[in-house]
């Protein structure tokens, strides 16, 4: 098949086979019909990112390399951020975000030390919380506002305490925060913000005129590219800011821990890796081998990035369609304001919707809207957690009372155990499926 052609031209030859391949077996133009499968999330992808990664297999370079890099800078000129540092999940984004707070490159008086109090929610994912937790601080949870899914801005400052260092919340489903106050609140304070953007990439906020990307307002963001998020690399993540202090960090703790900032399959960048001293070894030990912090490895294979380098050029197309497809949603359940609390969005916001949230009035069984939906093949999903304090991996903290504050009543965050779930708005669905979807839903409320 080769023969007579040189390695870049047999290139293009598999690249023609992969778009040939996608066409005939994965490309999908099949109209919906009533009964067929919609699910809250999923790819939306076309020959491009099948022919990236092929690519990249065939370079066989493996772990991060030209596509990584590439990612990386699309991300920061997509963000409007000095600072992009992908890995493997948004789970170990929101754990390397909130880790850089603990470093020692971190002036003592701000730093994150064990029995610090972060600011947080309990209706919430986990993984916003748990880095909190095995680190050994303590979450403070306040309560959010139905409507928005959202913390209750007129409660921080009851939660504020002499050891009290960050805020670290997300964007609930794409909807953003009261930024405005919480970061009024935060540098007030002298507080750090981490911005859960997992569920968010693409949303918007306004303050005193200017408009930035969420993620981009606190001192550092992070986002999730795994399969239901708004663009995907598989399994993958990032982390982003422009501060070189938290940056620096970063990379330290997803990369074993490591002084050494020289990128993978680079050695000597600063040119001085033998001529330094560090803590306690010899002068002149290999740089690369000296460890400034207790770190991880969770850093991206370049296949995921190349993956990834396809789908971030799709993101605004699919943030208008997640856009477009709340939006049609909301009109066509308009009716049912009666019975339904529909989703709202703060004045200085710009949603980048992953979800539709729903919350059911007095009287109506948010059950039964859930099983009918299911039965008619709509996948639903609860608000995450809910209440993540009422889960068994707070049993023995909720037994001891130690280890964790509540401020208030959760009140709307324990209603969404009972009251809340929603559905998908993602880009591959169309106005067929969220017509049968809003149908369902009518015809088990009443």
């Amino acid at each position: 098949m080769f023969e007579n052609m040189n390695e870049s031209q047999a290139k293009e030859k598999i690249f023609e086979m992969v778009k040939e391949y996608y066409n005939i077996y994965q490309k999908e133009e099949k109209a919906f019909s009533p009964g067929d499968s919609i699910r809250y999330a999923g790819r939306v992808y076309d020959e491009n990112e099948l022919i990236n990664g092929v690519d990249s297999v065939l370079e066989f370079w493996l772990t991060a390399g030209r596509y990584t890099a590439e990612l990386e800078n699309a991300l920061k000129e997509y963000l409007d951020v000095k600072y992009a540092s992908l890995t493997n999940s948004g789970s170990s984004a929101n754990l390397l975000a909130f880790m850089a707070l603990t470093s020692h490159l971190i002036e003592e008086k701000r730093r994150v030390f064990p029995g610090d109090e972060i600011i947080t929610v309990a209706a919430a994912f986990p993984t916003t919380v748990t880095p909190i937790i095995q680190f050994g601080a303590v979450p403070v949870f306040v309560d959010i506002k139905i409507p928005y899914y959202n913390i209750d801005v007129e409660r921080l400052e009851e939660a504020l305490s002499e050891k009290t260092k960050a805020v670290f919340i997300a964007h609930t489903l794409g909807n953003p925060f009261d930024l405005k106050t919480v970061k009024e609140f935060c540098d007030r304070h002298n507080l750090w913000l981490i911005e859960d953007n997992c569920d968010a990439l693409g949303a918007e906020y306004t303050i005193d005129g200017v408009t930035k990307k969420t993620g981009t307002i606190g001192d550092i963001g992070t986002s999730s590219f795994y399969p239901a998020h708004h663009m995907t690399m598989g399994e993958g993540g990032a982390v982003y800011t422009n501060n070189p202090v938290l940056h620096r960090a970063v990379l330290s703790y997803r990369d074993w821990g490591r002084d050494c900032h020289c990128l993978g399959g680079h050695d000597n960048m600063c040119g001085h890796r033998y001529d330094g001293q560090y803590g306690e070894l010899p002068k002149g030990y290999d740089h690369k081998y000296v460890y400034s912090h207790f770190g991880y490895n969770l850093k991206v294979t370049d296949i995921q990035a190349a993956i990834a380098c396809a789908q971030i050029k799709k993101l605004p197309g699919f943030v208008k369609g997640r856009q477009e497809n709340f939006a049609y949603l909301k009109e066509v359940l308009s009716d049912t304001t009666d019975k339904l609390y529909l989703p709202e969005v703060d004045e200085n916001a710009s949603a980048s919707w992953f979800g539709f949230p729903v919350t059911v009035k007095e009287g109506v069984n948010r059950d039964k809207i859930v099983q009918a939906l299911e039965g008619k093949k709509i996948q639903t999903r609860m608000l995450f957690s809910g209440n993540l304090v009422k889960h068994p991996c707070f049993d023995e903290m909720r037994a001891s009372g130690k280890g964790y504050r509540v401020i208030g009543e959760l009140t709307d965050t324990d209603r969404t155990l009972f009251d809340t779930f929603w559905v998908g708005v993602y880009p591959g669905m169309t106005k067929a499926m969220l017509d049968y979807m809003a149908k369902v839903m009518k015809e088990a409320i009443d």
